[in-house]
């Protein structure tokens, strides 16, 4: 009788998976594209910056000690951290789902049936022993202990741990990708500072070259050699400078707040090494080769583990279309009585089953669930590409603009020193009356500008030397 019954359930179940076999679209999967050019710039250099940790990379104390602080307290970098805690608790769930779940019940009732109905009539003709009937309303007490179990043989339930697996680890590159960059705009931001603080100094200096020029055309007018009109142009250039000086300083106050946000505190003033300006990073760069940034960029690996975690997901969803084999048993103890709960064995129960269900009919919510898992691969590949081909793209731009950033910043820096001769020279010829005042504004003015466009290049080439290193997948360990 037993052997019918299995081989009833073994026929019924492979009646159940070919029918449901034969109806399971089919995926469409992307193999998604990896390759890379061969080189940035024909260049066989496999020397690579991101192997180099941010602390050995950014020499300066003050702003090592910013990126420490951040790294510690930037609220959005703690929750991410509870993201990562989340997808690993994730990873726990999914393993407790294919392991047997286990109980123990307790219980107690009491029934009371109409005597006219064929459990009353049964209970009232039925003895417990010689001349003891049963009870009447009938109490009910059960100690048992029970257990259910979905038996993996599709590799369900395997799969979506491997999916949790690999988003948990996703998740952790998404953190290191916060990292850099997090280090990256405190880097920037704090060498923002210092070139506001060079462009502050350079206001105040000109601002005495100026208030001296005032003076000589004071003393011009008094002599009647120039008019009331040049006193007041210098004198409205020199108000011009100062209030350039305080539109600076309020500059200074939002990057330094700025600073502070990131490392998850309130405004107050930042340390800085004014004289790290310019020569705190390294003048040589090395990019490496372009596939390194399959291995060193952390969104990269990101979309990778992302794009694993979807195919890992079709299969999951594939399985929905075959049968599940479920096992159920029960072990303990009932009566009506609780003096009799605990004799053994006629108060004893055990169970024990299992359930072989497929879906036959009406599986749309179950197509449309493998469909959007596989519309997600495909999403996932795309995904992973734009990835590659962004970290491309960004290292390639950083590297042609700091070449770019050294041929403006040499060139200015001789327009900077042929305009701070002009001054002296400009006012020279004012004083012998062979230039007129205009012409020692207007080089003043230019000078000014072309020193504030130097610090502006200068910063920019160090902005460049930061993004590139964050480019290449450096600053996370």
């Amino acid at each position: 009788m037993f052997k019918g019954k299995r081989y009833r359930y073994i026929v019924g179940g492979c009646i159940a998976l070919g029918f449901t076999a034969c109806s399971i679209p089919n995926a469409v999967e992307k193999t998604e594209n990896k390759n890379t050019p061969a080189s940035y710039n024909t260049s066989s250099d496999t020397t690579n910056i991101a192997s180099i940790k941010w602390k050995e990379y950014f020499t300066d104390p003050y702003l090592a000690a910013l990126i420490d602080t951040a790294l510690q307290h930037n609220q959005e970098l703690n929750i991410t951290l509870q993201e990562i805690e989340i997808s690993r608790n994730e990873i726990k769930a999914r393993k407790g789902e294919y392991l047997p779940f286990v109980g123990i019940k307790g219980a107690a009732e009491v029934e009371k049936v109409g005597r006219y109905t064929s459990q009353g009539a049964g209970d009232a003709t039925t003895e417990i022993k010689p001349g003891k009937e049963m009870p009447d309303p009938l109490p009910n007490y059960l100690v048992a202990a029970y257990a259910t179990w979905e038996i993996d043989i599709w590799h369900k339930l395997h799969n979506a741990t491997k999916a949790a697996v690999s988003r948990y680890l996703a998740s952790v590159e998404g953190r290191n990708f916060m990292v850099t960059g997090l280090i990256a705009e405190i880097a920037n931001s704090y060498y923002e500072l210092l070139a506001l603080d060079n462009q502050l100094t350079i206001v105040k200096q000109n601002i005495e070259i100026q208030n001296n020029a005032l003076e000589i055309v004071k003393v011009q007018k008094e002599a009647t050699r120039v008019t009331e009109l040049a006193v007041r142009k210098f004198e409205a250039e020199v108000l011009k400078t100062r209030s350039l000086q305080y539109d600076i300083q309020q500059q200074i106050t939002e990057t330094e707040n700025r600073i502070n946000f990131l490392l998850g505190r309130y405004p107050q003033p930042i340390a800085r090494n004014d004289e790290a300006f310019g020569k705190a990073l390294p003048a040589t760069i090395h990019p490496g080769m372009p596939s390194q940034l399959l291995a060193n960029r952390p969104d990269i690996k990101q979309a990778e583990l992302e794009l694993t975690a979807a195919r890992l997901d079709i299969k999951v969803a594939k399985a929905q279309f075959y049968p599940s084999l479920g096992i159920s048993a029960a072990l303990g103890y009932e009566a009506f009585n609780p003096s009799y709960l605990l004799k053994t064995p006629k108060s004893l129960l055990y169970s024990i089953g299992g359930d072989l269900i497929a879906p036959l009919v009406n599986k749309n919510a179950i197509k449309a669930a493998y469909a959007s898992a596989n519309a997600k691969q495909i999403q996932a590949a795309y995904n992973y590409e734009r990835s590659i081909l962004n970290a491309y793209v960004e290292v390639a731009n950083q590297l042609s603009k700091m070449q770019n950033l050294q041929k403006s910043y040499d060139l200015k820096s001789q327009q900077v020193a042929a305009l701070s001769q002009s001054i002296n020279i400009s006012n020279d010829l004012f004083k012998s009356a062979r230039a007129d005042y205009m012409e020692v504004l207007l080089t003043q003015r230019d000078a000014l500008e072309s020193r504030f466009e130097l610090i502006e290049t200068q910063k920019e080439q160090m902005s460049a030397l930061v993004n590139i290193y964050q480019a290449l997948g450096g600053g996370w360990n």
